[in-house]
């Protein structure tokens, strides 16, 4: 018989693999020099500061929609709400007709005023005026429409127009001023101007017109109105065959001269 022996390697000397292996036995270490560690993450970096960019964005965005939603809700339950205490007015007006009524000094003129602003339009009563000449009257300013509707009491008839509004104050700025003026009886002294306007065709169909103009002149003749050409103020000799009405929904009183088809 044979008998094979193995030779155990001296101690200070380590298996091959031991060597690849690296001195602390664990497989496939792979040893660096110092200062040769791998770089921060810098991409990652510049992603959270741009998440942060786009959350503030947001938040401002956010606070300011809620600004936005609070002015709403106090002016629309802390100031309109309070608009209809205010919005029906009695006024009166002292102005100057040089052609008219040259003796005669300051007329006065008194009209009742109801402003609706979220309607957006205004309805002004004029009563029989104190002086003579003019027509009593309900006027409707439809700035929706665009219309506006004259209902010549004395007449009962009705006359429809495009509202002019080089003229016509809209409904917050003609509330403004009249509840600057509120504290005295009457306006500043002003001064008159004149349009002059023809009747035209007759209105058949009155829901066309809207329903403010619709509620006034429905059951009531009613016809359009063409503006002529601008001229001299006309006199009341050349007015045979026309009607006045006299209002004021500015800072000066118009006098709106109602003529008949020649």
């Amino acid at each position: 018989m044979v008998k094979i022996g193995v030779q155990q390697p001296p101690a200070g000397l380590k298996p091959e693999k031991e060597k690849k292996s690296g001195g602390d036995g664990a497989p496939g270490a792979v040893l660096l020099p110092p200062g040769a560690e791998e770089p921060a993450p810098v991409v990652q970096g510049r992603r959270s500061s741009l998440s942060g960019v786009c959350y503030l964005t947001m938040g401002l965005l956010v606070l300011l929609l809620g600004l936005v939603f609070a002015s709403m809700y106090v002016y629309r339950y802390f100031f309109i709400t309070q608009l209809p205490r205010e919005s029906v007015f009695h006024c009166g007006v002292l102005y100057e007709d040089s052609l008219y009524s040259p003796f005669k000094g300051q007329l006065e003129l008194h009209e009742d005023v109801k402003i609706y602003i979220e309607e957006n339009y205004e309805q002004i009563n004029v009563p029989v005026p104190q002086f003579g000449g003019s027509d009593p009257a309900d006027i409707i300013h439809d700035f929706q429409r665009g219309l506006t509707a004259y209902h010549d009491i004395t007449l009962d008839k009705c006359y429809v127009i495009e509202l002019n509004t080089t003229i016509v104050m809209p409904p917050r700025n003609l509330w403004e001023l009249l509840v600057n003026v509120k504290k005295g009886t009457y306006l500043p002294q002003t001064y008159i101007i004149q349009e002059e306007m023809i009747a035209t065709e007759h209105v058949s169909d009155m829901e066309q017109l809207g329903s403010f103009i619709y509620r006034l002149c429905s059951g009531k003749e009613t016809y359009r109105l063409k503006r002529r050409s601008a001229r001299r103020r006309i006199s009341r000799r050349d007015t045979g065959n026309c009607h006045h009405i006299r209002h004021f929904e500015n800072t000066f009183v118009v006098e709106t001269v109602i003529c008949k088809k020649p």
